[in-house]
Formats: C-alpha cells, sequence, structure tokens
C-alpha cells in the first residue's frame, strides 16, 4: 500500500510503499513504517536508527523526533498512538460486520463469551477476543494480552472478516483504552460491568483508572451506537451521563436497570432461577450457572447482542443455554459426598467479595477458599484480599500466586497480616490438596487468583501450571473421578 493512501495525500508519500507497521525496532523489515512512542522505561524514539537499519521507510513520532536519512519519511504527530492506530485501521482494512466492547474491572471475559454463545445460538459466525484468546469458528489463538497491541488487533480483525466471521465481541482493557489500541475499530455498542480497585500500580489513581475505561464511550463509540450498563454499578451514574451527552443509547441491566431489570434470582442446585423484566413481560430462566454475578455478565452480553439488531424475545430464553467460561468460577468437580470445587479468576478484592457472596448461599457446609496475591503488582490489594477472605470464607488457605520478582513469603505476610486463622502454605499445588483433603459433605472450595491460566511466574521464568488441573488431580488423588476429563 502506498503510504499516500494510508495518510490521505499525495506528495511525496505516494512514492513510498509500504510493507508493514510495527512499534518495535526489532521486527522491523524492509518498507516498513516504524512507530516510535514514548515509554515508561525507554522512549522509540531512541530505536529510529535502529528501524531504519533494519528497512524502515517511514517513521511515526511525537514533534520534535529527528531522522538524519532524508529517503525516510518522517511523520510527526502530537498523539503518535492514535495515528498508529488509525493507519493500522486503514492498512488492514476489513473487520467484522458487527464489533461489540466490554470494559470494567471485572467479568469482561465473562461478557464477551456468553455474547459469543448468545450469537453462535442465533446461527451468526460469531467470534470473542481477550484474557481468554481469541475464539472463533475454525481459528485458535493462545491467551495473551485482554487487549491485543495494535498491529496484533487489526490484523486478527481482517483475519476474521476473511473467514466469514460477522460478529465479534471483544475486551477493552484499560491499558489498551488508554494507549488507544482501540482506536480505528468500528463499534456497534460497548458494555461496561463495573469499577472496583486494580491497576493503580499503572494509573496512580482511581479517577484515573476510571477515565481510561471511560474513553469507550466518550470517544470511541459514535452517536447512535449503544452503550450497555450495569446499572447497579458503583459508577453507573457518571457513565450514563457521558453516553446520554454523547448522544449514545443506553440498555441498563441488573435490580436497578431500566432496559432488563432483574426481579428475582433463587440459587437452583449449580444454578440459578432468574425473572428478568422488559417491556412490561417478564422472562423466568433457569440459568445454569452459580454465582448471581455470572448472571448479571449474561443480561449484559443479551443487552450486546439486543444493541447490535435482536430482540429480547429471542435473545433472554437463550440464556438457558450458556456454558460456563474457562476459569471464571468454572466447577473442576465434585466428591462423592457432594462437595464441589470450582476455580475462579478473582484477583481484586471486589472480585473476590463477590465470588465469595455468591457461592455462600450454595454451600450447605463450609466455604473454603486457596488464593494468593501476585507480586510487582499493586500491594494495597494484598490486605484488602485477606480481610475478605477470612471474613467471608470459613476456612482459607493462603498461597502463592505469580510471585514473578518478589519475595513469595513477604507476598503472603501482607495477606496473612489481615487474615487472621488462615492457613500459610507456600507450594499451590500442596494447598490445592490440602484444601480437597479437607473437604466434607456439602462443602465448596474456589481456588481463586489464576483461573485459566497455565503457567505460573516466577522471577523471569513461566513454570507450567493450571489450576483446573490440579484440582482434578487433586480430587482423582483421594478416589474421586468426578473431574473435568483432559482438564
Amino acid at each position: 500500500m502506498r503510504l499516500s493512501e494510508l495518510l490521505g495525500h499525495n506528495g511525496r508519500a505516494s512514492e513510498i510503499e509500504i510493507a508493514g507497521l510495527t512499534a518495535d525496532s526489532r521486527t522491523t523489515a524492509p518498507g516498513f513504517l516504524f512507530a516510535a512512542f514514548a515509554g515508561t522505561r525507554a522512549s522509540g524514539m531512541d530505536y529510529i536508527n535502529d528501524a531504519i537499519r533494519n528497512g524502515a521507510v517511514a517513521v511515526l513520532a511525537p514533534p520534535g523526533a529527528r531522522v538524519d536519512d532524508d529517503r525516510v519519511y518522517l511523520l510527526p504527530d502530537d498523539n503518535p498512538r492514535r495515528r498508529f492506530a488509525l493507519l493500522a485501521a486503514r492498512f488492514f482494512n476489513g473487520q467484522p460486520d458487527c464489533t461489540v466492547a466490554v470494559t470494567g474491572t471485572n467479568g469482561k471475559s465473562s461478557v464477551a463469551d456468553f455474547t459469543r454463545q448468545l450469537w453462535m445460538q442465533l446461527r451468526h459466525k460469531a467470534a470473542s477476543l481477550g484474557t481468554l484468546g481469541l475464539t472463533a469458528p475454525g481459528v485458535a489463538f493462545e491467551p495473551g494480552l485482554t487487549t491485543p497491541d495494535t498491529v496484533t488487533l487489526h490484523r486478527q480483525l481482517k483475519e476474521l472478516a476473511g473467514k466469514g466471521v460477522t460478529h465479534l465481541a471483544m475486551e477493552a482493557s484499560s491499558h489498551g483504552l488508554s494507549q488507544y489500541r482501540l482506536d480505528g475499530v468500528k463499534l456497534a455498542a460497548g458494555a461496561f460491568t463495573n469499577l472496583t480497585h486494580e491497576h493503580l500500580d499503572y494509573h496512580g489513581s482511581e479517577d484515573a483508572y476510571f477515565y481510561a475505561k471511560l474513553r469507550l464511550f466518550g470517544e470511541l463509540l459514535k452517536p447512535g451506537a449503544t452503550a450497555v450498563l450495569n446499572a447497579d454499578g458503583n459508577r453507573f451514574q457518571d457513565v450514563e451521563n457521558v453516553c446520554w451527552a454523547r448522544g449514545l443509547k443506553v440498555i441498563s441491566v441488573g435490580h436497578k436497570g431500566a432496559t432488563l431489570r432483574v426481579k428475582d434470582v433463587r440459587p437452583k442446585g449449580d444454578g440459578q432461577r432468574l425473572v428478568v423484566g422488559h417491556a412490561g413481560r417478564d422472562f423466568e430462566i433457569d440459568f445454569p450457572l452459580a454465582g448471581e454475578f455470572q448472571a448479571m455478565n449474561a443480561l449484559l452480553a443479551a443487552g450486546l447482542v439486543m444493541a447490535c439488531g435482536e430482540e429480547a424475545q429471542r435473545v433472554l430464553p437463550l440464556l438457558a443455554g450458556l456454558r460456563g467460561v474457562p476459569g471464571r468460577l468454572e466447577l473442576a468437580g465434585a466428591t462423592a459426598e457432594g462437595a464441589t470445587v470450582y476455580v475462579d479468576f478473582a484477583h481484586t478484592p471486589d472480585a473476590l467479595e463477590v465470588v465469595l457472596k455468591a457461592l455462600r448461599p450454595h454451600a450447605h457446609g463450609q466455604l473454603a477458599l486457596v488464593f494468593g496475591c501476585g507480586g510487582n503488582r499493586d500491594a494495597a490489594k494484598r490486605p484488602a484480599m485477606g480481610e475478605i477472605a477470612t471474613r467471608l470464607a470459613d476456612r482459607v488457605i493462603v498461597t502463592d500466586d505469580n510471585p514473578r520478582h518478589e519475595d513469595p513469603a513477604a507476598i503472603r505476610a501482607e495477606i496473612l497480616a489481615a487474615a487472621p486463622g488462615a492457613l500459610e502454605i507456600g507450594d499451590r499445588r500442596e494447598a490445592i490438596r490440602t484444601a480437597v483433603a479437607q473437604l466434607a459433605a456439602g462443602d465448596i472450595l474456589v481456588i481463586a487468583g489464576k483461573g485459566h491460566e497455565k503457567g505460573q511466574i516466577v522471577g523471569d521464568a513461566v513454570i507450567p501450571f493450571g489450576d483446573m488441573a490440579e484440582a482434578v488431580a487433586a480430587l482423582r488423588d483421594i478416589g474421586q473421578d468426578f473431574g473435568k476429563a483432559g482438564a
């Protein structure tokens, strides 16, 4: 593609052929446009000459950047990250017909996957993209960043469209939004789940974290698009005000929802009976998954599907056919006496509290918990999660999560300082096996923090480890064979 086609003007740009885009000098190849961004540890401008030596024919950079080779086209821009995203969208030039994005602290993966499942039940060729990777018919990508880097994202959008995928639900992380990775994506609707304590090590304050999320509604969605909002969330009114001011349509869901109102929720075995009101009609739904928060995520997904043109009377009954999302209150198995084991990704104070409260009505015996906290992340979460654990669970084992470059014992000590009575077992495998061995009739065990992850990060190494596989193995060790086959 000619650089003039990317930029929308001719001149010297019409003489330059662009073979690819990158923001990494190491992956620059002949004919590439290299984008130089200011980073937290290093500046891309320091690597412009490396990119040129590797074949860059154009450089996108902040004003003031210099290019010594006059054969290389310099494109200065006050916001190079956003410009890069818009260039990537034009370069790859292909997206599914209907794309929606979901942001918030907790629930993004579930909402995106539930939305995909609902579309599939409606016979659309659909995909979901986020922390769990890319899930689409005939396509398999390993989990990675919640919101992929700009080039990867737009390349995947084009690949999906080329494979006939017409509907896509994707996660929009605060990092991705603040770094303009989603700019250039044509969005029909966006959803907001909630805002709780998370990523303050990156954003610096809760307000900055919230404003990053708010970009989805304040900038990316165009007037006339639809916002699907959790009416029970603590920032609902703030988000709704922005949506109305921008000319967005609003679908609100939850106990306070004006569009999809939850009238009743009753635990029922491993699921629950929901009564949802819409437009003067009540829908009774046998929802197959435990935890009221899962029902709220499913209703946000229903709202996104409705935002793309489906009627509520077609969508709501389909909630009864949803399957659990990997690592999101996922059932690992049960003992012969009826104790059950769940794996969940809860790694924030609010998420842990929500999970424990959601499982309490299903526990006819004791509620047990195994969890830890990650290293090199917001340390303020540690005592908060310790307090929540011992307040809401009957038995607690504090173990290692992903210690990264911190001392695991020091992380556990910060949790235990606010978790009186909790048992400390640093080895996560041993902690899970101990918790499973302690189960009695009617107990529920939740293993929290890592969810779908298949590795444990210790230093620079990623050690193969999965909570689901370990839970299944522990159940089999005590003579039970009720785990998920092949987990």
